[in-house]
């Protein structure tokens, strides 16, 4: 069974960084595109990155230049750094596993999510 286990989030003020990160298991890591999608309060959910298995990665207009996803295929962990955090940000965070090595942004949600929440 495939299990993915979101963490990191918090609270910071704008400006400020975050890590994210997400635990992979029940499947074998490497073989497998990953992606982050966000989910703001009263909005829909949002694609914001992806990687495919080797390594590619891309982001959504809206974060490219200040968050940056990553893969340790050793500990099947996805990571999402977060910079220059805008109020913007707020949200529900989670990570995705694509059916194939090609991210897709509309991959299922199996985990839990991190909340993110930028104030002042």
């Amino acid at each position: 069974e495939v299990q993915l286990e979101e963490s990191g989030g918090g609270t910071v003020q704008p400006g400020g960084s975050l890590r994210l990160a997400c635990k992979g298991s029940g499947f074998v890591f490497n073989k497998y595109a990953m992606t982050w999608v966000r989910q703001a309060p009263g909005k829909r959910l949002e694609w914001i990155a992806g990687t495919d298995r080797y390594g590619n990665t891309g982001y959504s207009d809206s974060v490219e230049g200040r968050f940056t996803i990553s893969r340790d295929d050793a500990a099947s962990t996805l990571y999402l750094q977060l910079t220059d955090l805008k109020t913007e940000d707020t949200g529900m965070y989670y990570c995705t596993k694509s059916s194939g090595g090609a991210w897709e942004r509309d991959a299922p949600i199996k985990g839990h999510g991190t909340r993110v929440t930028v104030s002042s």
